[in-house]
């Protein structure tokens, strides 16, 4: 077995509910970084990070049931690896960035769903 790392162990000591919150301000960060035309290079450890926190929180999500919105989140983690398979690419290309900022306006929707809350601009 691997080892956690003192990052790992410092972010699974919060509730499922939490960790979804700090993916979701990820996810801000990102969106923000694919319309403001940011540096590539500042967005891909967000990026990766964002990985791990998903990776981080399925597993438990699945021992609570939740296994549906787990399934949601693996399809985010797809989504970000091909996003990596492609930076260089998607960073050229305005359509393919267009297209990742408004998939990731949608997931963060969806993450702060799963996570139990809305954010202020959603509510009726």
């Amino acid at each position: 077995m691997i080892e956690a790392t003192p990052e790992q162990q410092i972010f699974m000591q919060d509730d499922v509910s939490t960790r979804l919150h700090h993916l979701a301000a990820h996810l801000s960060q990102i969106h923000s970084m694919w319309t403001e035309n940011s540096s590539k290079d500042l967005m891909l450890p967000l990026v990766r990070q964002s990985r791990y926190f998903i990776e981080w929180t399925v597993p438990d999500m699945v021992k609570a049931d939740d296994i549906d919105q787990a399934c949601e989140l693996v399809d985010l983690v797809r989504l970000m690896t091909n996003w990596l398979f492609n930076w260089e690419q998607m960073w050229t290309d305005a359509q393919q960035k267009q297209s990742a900022a408004n998939q990731t306006q949608d997931w963060l929707r969806r993450v702060l769903e799963i996570s139990g809350t809305e954010p202020e601009s959603l509510r009726a």
